[in-house]
């Protein structure tokens, strides 16, 4: 059996976009799938709103804390998932790099937050779909 894959989630700010696809990819997949996120520019905590968004689903994402973007994270990952932060990414060849078209939740409300949080749920588990054969 090979190891199991990784993925690393990078937004700007490492608060939102990318912590709410790190708590629905460590939630979905069961510990199937290593999970990493950071930022470019880490924030001094989560959004609030994100967090309460992922506890309306049951996922408690208050544990997580912003994490700086390091070359180490982008190296142990297998595929790299970026969200609004452009080329502050380094790139390695060999990985698989994809660019999520979100909208940010900072400064928004919980009712826009809900539409991105089930935009994230959605696209999670196709990368769940696409990294795990069926079965496994």
């Amino acid at each position: 059996m090979s190891e199991k894959p990784s993925v690393l989630f990078v937004c700007v700010h490492n608060a939102g976009r990318s912590q709410m696809a790190a708590g629905w990819l460590t939630h979905l997949a069961e510990g199937r799938i290593e999970v990493r996120s950071a930022g470019s520019m880490p924030a001094d905590q989560i959004n609030p709103t994100a967090v309460t968004a992922m506890t309306e689903v049951g996922i408690d994402i208050t544990a997580e804390t912003p994490k700086i973007l390091t070359v180490e994270a982008v190296q142990a990952s297998d595929v790299v998932i970026t969200m609004g932060c452009g080329d502050a990414c380094p790139v390695f060849p060999g990985k698989r790099y994809e660019d999520w078209k979100l909208d940010d939740p900072a400064g928004q409300g919980i009712d826009a937050v809900r539409p991105i949080r089930d935009d994230i749920r959605a696209c999670i588990e196709k990368l769940i779909g696409e990294l795990l054969p069926a079965g496994s």
